[in-house]
């Protein structure tokens, strides 16, 4: 494949030639060596080709999570000759100089193949000179390695069926409230400091199929928390905090309310407070992915920092 055919966009069908393993001839046997892929951008028309993909290595999206997806970013769809998925790539705009990729998938038949290094070459051009940011499974650790991402942060998914917990320990002069519209242009600047791009449209996105709460402390916005309906269950996040004890304030009566329903938190948050808070809830570690940049390390390691990610295609 030549830079002229990585650079070309898909409002028309490009060709990948993907090797396949060869089978030897008989007389009902036909000896095959290459296959050709055809990549597009992706539409709201492929959510069950994406699906399909999805649920090939196990992710737990529904439908009503990857039209959310589809709907805040860009990117491609690689099918076979037969028109099965194959692969697939987004990118999610936080503002004109970062962007999150996400929903890198590979069916896990051709994971040897070519077609993820491709599809992250292609949706890399189409960043330009944004800083690039991402969460990495194991299986595709080695390919962002190579591709010049470096390791920032492990995110722990906590996941379980939640249970009553003692609530904490009020903080002293902080309110943990129901967000009230006087709030938003507050909570956008505190975001924009702890993640460091700009996701003001995903965060409207998301606060329109959440529950959410901010924290209040001497008339000043210093924390928030979202939940809403994802995959299998309810997934806590976004969650901005100053420490392990407001998130937790902040994240105690969503889960309290929720007591015996499946619940998710991805955060990069080390062993702690926080984490054993959540363990104690009945939401213990079931897997990590690391966080990995390409650019600037935007998120803030101090202050008001990410506790609780919105997704892992979205930071």
């Amino acid at each position: 494949m030549t830079s002229k055919d990585l650079g070309e966009k898909s409002g028309t069908f490009q060709e990948l030639k993907v090797s396949s393993r060869q089978q030897e001839r008989s007389d009902s046997h036909l000896k095959v060596d290459v296959f050709q892929a055809a990549t597009h951008e992706i539409s709201l028309k492929d959510l069950p080709l994406l699906q399909e993909l999805t649920v090939g290595v196990f992710w737990p999206h529904r439908d009503r999570d990857l039209e959310m997806l589809i709907k805040l970013g860009q990117g491609y769809l690689v099918l076979d000759e037969i028109g099965r998925p194959l692969s697939s790539a987004m990118k999610f705009e936080m503002g004109p100089d970062l962007a999150m990729l996400g929903m890198m998938i590979t069916a896990p038949r051709l994971q040897t193949l070519g077609t993820g290094r491709w599809l992250l070459q292609q949706i890399m051009q189409d960043c330009g000179s944004r800083d690039m940011r991402l969460s990495a499974t194991r299986a595709g650790y080695r390919l962002y390695k190579n591709a010049g991402f470096e390791p920032v942060a492990t995110i722990r998914q906590q996941q379980g069926i939640a249970r009553q917990v003692l609530p904490p320990a009020p903080l002293p002069r902080t309110d943990v409230r129901a967000i009230d519209d006087a709030d938003w242009v507050a909570l956008l600047e505190l975001d924009l400091g702890a993640y460091g791009g700009d996701r003001k449209n995903i965060l409207q996105a998301l606060q329109a199929k959440s529950d959410c709460v901010v924290a209040e402390r001497a008339g000043q916005i210093v924390g928030y928390a979202m939940i809403r309906n994802f995959g299998r269950g309810q997934v806590i996040g976004p969650v901005v905090a100053d420490s392990d004890r407001l998130a937790i304030q902040l994240i105690a009566p969503l889960i309290e309310k929720r007591s015996g329903a499946f619940l998710r938190m991805d955060t990069p948050a080390e062993e702690g407070e926080l984490t054993d808070f959540l363990s104690e809830a009945g939401l213990g570690l079931y897997d990590t992915v690391t966080e990995m940049c390409l650019g600037k390390q935007r998120r803030a390691t101090s202050g008001a920092v990410v506790y609780g990610l919105a997704a892992h295609s979205l930071g």
